[in-house]
């Protein structure tokens, strides 16, 4: 590879849809320049498709809901029907880029499609999806739209106790805007969508690319049954309890109950499914094999983003070539470091942390 090749995969490397026009610019050479350059390097494989993506290079494509997080905390026990003195903050926030700035923060190289208004929460969240390093190449920006709002209210503990989201945004992430970035998805290693995906949009990615590692997250147990047509296909499911009731339709009100309900996903397909238990810790079940594995001692201060913490350790273990339980180890520390934090997603968290964070747990 040439020097200059070397200097326009580097560009390339940092937006795989930049226009040539501005490579051009960027290098001061000329466009036709560019394209020579482009058709020599994709003709050696070190680029291939539409939007330059590079050959071998390891990414993770998260498509999903990004919002405000307006969250609300009292100092003392809640009292209902009450103005209850306390601390009010704001932070970005929404399941697919909770997941996508986790990842970020642990070293994985990750693309967010996603959407957001043009308003003043818009703006905000997308410099601090990008200043934790999240490529937001593929997030759009809607006019005339508000930008997806979640407001959460805690107790004193850290738990919550009720929450209300505006996400109409969202149905602007739709079949029609993921056309635009079928090269993207395609060639990524991994892609996680979260059920804030409308029907037709989740109907579109489990058939367009069924060929792909897709890793679920149930969000809510008011979202959660949108997963069921598409069990079979899924890679890796992360429910909690209700979300899994939920979607299974099955009793929940024993020990034997929650194995019934692993056990259903397994029949309906679910290759690797990670039951997250809160303070019982995770139950690990696929077609050969089952694990309990108990969660590290934490003293919780948000729970809000403990389980975007976990399923982003999850994919990135087992990205990085750890086996199903060291991954799900390795998550387990990411959500105990998650519940650490006043925030949703706790700005400390690297890769290093976890792993001292775990290193006395056995796998």
């Amino acid at each position: 590879m040439t020097s200059r090749e070397d200097e326009i995969l580097q560009l390339i490397k940092g937006d795989p849809f930049i226009q040539q026009q501005a490579i051009a610019d960027l290098l001061n050479i000329s466009r036709s320049a560019v394209a020579v350059h482009i058709m020599n390097m994709t003709k050696k494989g070190i680029i291939q498709g539409k939007g330059y993506f590079i050959a071998n290079q390891q990414y993770v494509v998260v498509i999903g809901g990004m919002n405000m997080d307006i969250l609300g905390q009292p100092d003392n026990a809640f009292i209902e029907r009450d103005s209850n003195p306390g601390k009010v903050k704001g932070s970005a926030g929404g399941v697919g880029r909770n997941i996508a700035e986790n990842l970020a923060r642990l070293g994985t190289d990750v693309r967010l499609i996603s959407v957001v208004g043009d308003d003043a929460y818009g703006d905000l969240i997308l410099n601090q999806t990008k200043m934790a390093g999240v490529n937001i190449n593929a997030v759009n920006q809607i006019s005339n739209q508000t930008t997806s709002t979640y407001l959460s209210l805690l107790d004193n503990q850290g738990d919550m106790v009720a929450a209300v989201s505006d996400m109409s945004i969202l149905k602007h992430l739709n079949v029609g805007l993921l056309s635009q970035y079928v090269e993207l998805i395609r060639n990524a290693s991994a892609v996680i969508v979260d059920t804030n995906l409308s029907d037709t949009t989740l109907a579109y990615i489990f058939s367009k690319f069924s060929d792909k590692n897709i890793y679920l997250d149930a969000v809510s147990s008011a979202k959660a049954s949108k997963a069921k047509p598409y069990l079979s296909r899924v890679h890796t499911l992360k429910p909690n309890l209700i979300e899994a009731q939920a979607i299974s339709g099955l009793p929940l009100e024993s020990e034997l109950d929650i194995d019934n309900i692993a056990d259903w996903f397994i029949q309906h397909g679910v290759q690797r499914l990670f039951l997250t238990m809160g303070a019982d810790g995770v139950l690990y079940r696929t077609q050969n094999n089952e694990q309990l594995v108990r969660p590290l001692p934490v003293k919780v201060v948000n729970a809000n983003g403990a389980g975007d913490a976990f399923l982003a350790g999850i994919v990135h273990g087992q990205l990085a070539g750890l086996s199903d339980i060291e991954a799900c180890h390795f998550a387990s520390g990411c959500a105990a470091i998650a519940l650490e934090h006043t925030n949703t997603i706790n700005p400390n968290i690297n890769e290093l942390l976890v792993q001292q964070r775990i290193e006395d747990v056995p796998c």
